[in-house]
């Protein structure tokens, strides 16, 4: 998909957005008596106003912050001073602000809870949990994520930035720059909007611009900061999985695609992008982060289906010291699939957390 260039964004989504919330609020009274009216036809639990009540709550919360982003430009002369430490931190603050508040209300309307886990019991001696202490700011990260389920790159970036106050530097697909809030934030913060590509240096787009932006993105890591990365490359679906292991098999590389055979919740890594960070990065270790409860959502139907969702989403941390990473590029590449394995195969060990 195209996307429309940055000036024609700016002067056409960013109002766009804002007349689409006004709206929506306006007409909130009809549409929620229309919905109200039509729910004895829609099977499930007030599906309908449900969903038009969290189209226009995040409408409404896209819309603010594109009006917050405004007044943040304007106070930094017109775009001048965007880049000085003091307006990308309070970016970071906004960022973290309309997160918590989108999580407070769509949690509640879906019935979401968020449990964050990396040992069984938290430190006696700090009240700290397991997960906290292991992303806790002093030490330059590199997290990498299983990417399984709508909406899993929000639910980690608000733990981040929530919960354990690291300053993420986020890799995303480039197709949400449609989102103007989005957009324009992650354009003013360390982010890097990609176009995903798979194995290998091919002539269409291939891995090596991508692994060049990923690169300058991870390079000067400070103490709080934490490059965020998902190595599948996308959200895992039986469709990118079969690719995924058939680009493994044209590669020849048969052994891994049969172990990738054998992973049923996650895909096979891409070690391109984790290789450009950890390059960037010598000071930087390694947070694995697995979850489930999100796992048996793969399309819109799946969504709706569910709705409301009463769903409990765990989250599962490992931290490797730096010194325990291989630096052969190979050796690095086997060590990245193992731990996909490894994070497999404990969301294979704990089926009621993905009911």
């Amino acid at each position: 998909m195209r996307m429309l260039p940055t000036w024609v964004r700016r002067i056409l989504l960013a109002p766009l957005v804002i007349v689409a919330a006004l709206v929506m609020l306006v007409l909130t009274p009809l549409w929620l008596l229309a919905a109200l009216a039509l729910t004895s036809l829609v099977p499930g639990r007030f599906r309908l106003p449900r969903v038009l009540w969290l189209v226009t709550v995040y409408l409404l919360w896209d819309a603010m912050l594109v009006v917050a982003l405004f007044a943040l430009w304007i106070a930094s002369g017109f775009g001048y001073a965007l880049r000085r430490p003091g307006f990308v931190t309070a970016h970071y603050r906004l960022g973290a602000w309309a997160l918590r508040l989108l999580f407070w209300i769509f949690g509640g309307v879906l019935r979401l809870t968020i449990t964050t886990t990396g040992a069984d019991d938290a430190d006696p001696a700090t009240g700290r949990s397991a997960f906290d202490a292991l992303l806790a700011p002093g030490t330059p990260l590199v997290v990498a994520s299983r990417h399984g389920g709508p909406g899993d790159s929000f639910i980690l970036i608000h733990t981040l930035l929530n919960e354990v106050a690291r300053r993420p530097r986020i890799v995303l697909k480039y197709t949400l720059q449609w989102d103007p809030a989005i957009d324009i934030l992650l354009h003013r913060i360390p982010a890097r909007f990609i176009v995903p590509s798979g194995f290998g240096h091919g002539r269409n787009g291939g891995g090596a611009s991508v692994e060049a932006a990923l690169r300058d993105l991870a390079t000067d890591l400070g103490p709080r900061d934490a490059f965020v990365i998902f190595p599948e490359g996308g959200q895992v679906s039986p469709t990118r999985r079969r690719s995924r292991i058939k680009r493994l098999r044209d590669a020849g590389r048969e052994a891994m695609a049969e172990r990738a055979e054998a992973m049923t919740h996650v895909m096979a890594p891409q070690p391109g992008g984790m290789h450009a960070a950890l390059d960037a990065s010598p000071d930087a270790d390694v947070v694995f982060i697995a979850h489930t409860g999100l796992d048996r959502l793969h399309t819109l139907r799946d969504v709706w289906r569910e709705l409301p969702m009463d769903k409990g989403i765990t989250m599962r941390a490992w931290r490797v010291p730096r010194s325990e990473i291989p630096e052969d590029l190979d050796a690095r590449a086997a060590w990245l699939f193992d731990w996909f394995a490894r994070i497999d195969g404990w969301i294979d060990a704990h089926p009621e957390l993905a009911a």
